[in-house]
């Protein structure tokens, strides 16, 4: 591997030490509109030379298309990655606004095994669960998935938007690695409980959209205008209507401070979240997505930025200001059960 930038960090206590930055893969086959496989093969390639090696997926991804897509990267370069998938969430082809969840063990067995052959791994590095279903205690959950740790299928275990709550009962079972939520200086609900205790417990904080899904960067203004009809984000509340009209204000704070580091607006949102890490006394591995080389490129270099405490308070507001929840129906985050 040549020309790595990045520096590293440990996912908690327990998983291993990968880049401080790591890539988020969705967007390559699923929700973001037309993909192209070729530049998307290059961002994963390119990604790597900058010491990016977590790589983050789910079978929910185009029903296990985007597995299938990283899998002849993931072979080629084995010993170089940190794979990360996830198992509990499936989204019926006919009907994208509609969620399935399910935590019970034989359909986590079930889940395991087509990730698995998908990907054409033996074993997973880091192995989420995508969302609770209530109907199951997370102890019961995360016993399958400690057997499957016994069984070498699995080496570490994830939850993703899991509560304060959730987390520690989980802990108590097995070791978790990493906790993925959404965390952003637009979604900052995780602060409150879920971080505290995953600083105590040893688990590292994996933040999925650190850019607002790209609203951060200034891409887009309004979905509803903006994006493709099969994009996701035009299901969510706060990038549509007078909610997109409002949030796209709240950006200025953030032009200000990458005006003075002549940086671009995601690369402030980006070291922004970096920054957590500090302080809140944990490891925070953000895994931001995107399908272009010189995108990743840009992403990684936010980790060399750091913010003054000047800057910081500056941004301190944006999220409170912020109009319209991430999700139109919050029962599948933690902020909706804490």
């Amino acid at each position: 591997m040549t020309d790595s930038t990045i520096p590293t960090a440990r996912l908690g206590d327990t998983g291993p030490e990968v880049g401080a930055q790591g890539l988020g893969c969705m967007g390559m086959s699923f929700a973001y509109g037309p993909t192209d496989a070729k530049e998307s093969r290059a961002t994963l390639e390119r990604a790597l030379e900058l010491g990016i090696t977590l790589y983050d997926t789910a079978d929910a991804y185009g029903n296990g298309e985007n597995e299938k897509f990283l899998s002849p990267f993931f072979k080629a370069h084995r010993d170089e990655v940190v794979i990360a998938t996830k198992f509990a969430l499936s989204i019926p082809p006919d009907d994208p606004t509609r969620r399935i969840i399910r935590n019970d063990p034989p359909y986590i067995r079930q889940a395991v095994e087509a990730s698995l052959k998908r990907l054409d791994v033996d074993a997973i590095d880091l192995y989420y669960m995508h969302r609770r279903d209530l109907h199951v205690p997370i102890v019961e959950s995360v016993g399958t998935m400690a057997e499957l740790v016994r069984e070498g299928k699995v080496k570490h275990l994830g939850l993703s938007e899991v509560t304060a709550a959730e987390l520690r009962a989980a802990q108590a079972v097995h070791p978790i690695a990493a906790v993925q939520s959404e965390w952003s200086l637009f979604s900052r609900d995780i602060e409150a409980k879920v971080v505290p205790a995953a600083r105590d417990l040893g688990v590292a904080l994996v933040p999925y959209s650190p850019l607002g899904r790209g609203f951060l960067t200034g891409s887009f203004t309004n979905a509803d205008t903006d994006l493709t009809a099969d994009d996701f984000r035009r299901q969510q509340p706060r990038f549509t209507g007078e909610n997109a009209a409002a949030n796209a204000a709240l950006l200025e704070p953030i032009r200000t401070v990458a005006e003075a580091h002549g940086v671009s607006l995601g690369q402030i949102a980006l070291a922004w979240v970096q920054q957590q890490a500090t302080v809140h006394d944990l490891p925070v591995i953000p895994i931001p997505g995107t399908r272009k080389p010189g995108r990743v490129e840009e992403n990684a270099a936010a980790t060399t930025i750091e913010l003054t405490k000047e800057e910081l308070e500056l941004l301190e507001p944006i999220a409170a200001q912020v109009a319209g929840d991430r999700y139109a129906d919050m029962r599948f985050s933690s902020a909706g059960r804490e």
